[in-house]
């Protein structure tokens, strides 16, 4: 029969036990602590990652929006240097043309002493008898222009009924402005049919005509433009 224990084996006993609970304790709270420092390394990573991928994001949507105000402001200028363009070709096309105009009030000063504007009256108001066909004609000119418009009538007469076999009464009168570059209108005798044969409608005419041509000839075929007529 065994014997009971003393005091002391009693409390060496209770000694071991404490010590190999304490020690079961102690790896119990190093395994946790070591699992803890697992998943704080593995969260760490994840929310780093995550702020990354956060940071590129928002990095590729301002370089996006960067590249998107570069063409916006590069379309920008370049529209304004094209219109700035097309605006000094069109001052330097109305130069042509004013060129013109002044040329022809040089043409149509009746005081030259070349006749080259007494030709040209003849010329045209031969033109507009032709195309109205009219027994009795109305020939507005500038008041100026009164006495070499009705010499101009009357040698367009001559050729007029040479041309068509027809005859015709003219009447001249200066009812024109006198801001125009010259030349003259014609009418028949209801003032129903008119023809207006002035030099600013035929330069008018000129330049809606020649327009394109005249650019090209200036600046060269545009590049934009595919067909051609």
């Amino acid at each position: 029969m065994a014997r009971p224990m003393s005091d002391e084996e009693v409390a060496l006993e209770l000694n071991k036990m404490v010590a190999f609970i304490k020690q079961e304790a102690l790896e119990k709270v190093r395994e946790i602590r070591i699992k803890a420092d697992e998943e704080f390394a593995i969260e760490k990573a994840k929310l780093v990652k995550q702020e990354q991928h956060a940071i590129d994001a928002l990095h590729e949507k301002k370089r996006k929006q960067a590249e998107v105000a570069q063409k916006i402001a590069q379309s920008t200028l370049t529209n304004k240097s094209r219109l700035k363009l097309l605006h000094r070709r069109e001052e330097n096309i109305q130069d042509l043309f004013t060129t013109a105009r002044d040329s022809l009030l040089t043409l149509s000063d009746v005081s030259d002493g070349t006749g080259r504007y007494a030709q040209f009256l003849e010329g045209i108001i031969t033109e507009g008898l032709l195309q109205l066909l009219e027994p009795d004609v109305i020939v507005a000119t500038r008041q100026q222009d009164v006495h070499v418009a009705q010499a101009a009538a009357e040698n367009a007469k001559i050729a007029y009924k040479e041309i068509s076999g027809r005859d015709v009464q003219i009447r001249v009168h200066g009812s024109l402005s006198d801001e125009i570059a010259g030349g003259v209108k014609l009418s028949n005798a209801s003032q129903r049919t008119k023809l207006d044969n002035t030099l600013d409608e035929r330069l008018r005419l000129l330049e809606a005509g020649m327009l394109p041509e005249i650019r090209t000839e200036l600046f060269g075929p545009n590049s934009n433009r595919k067909f051609y007529t």
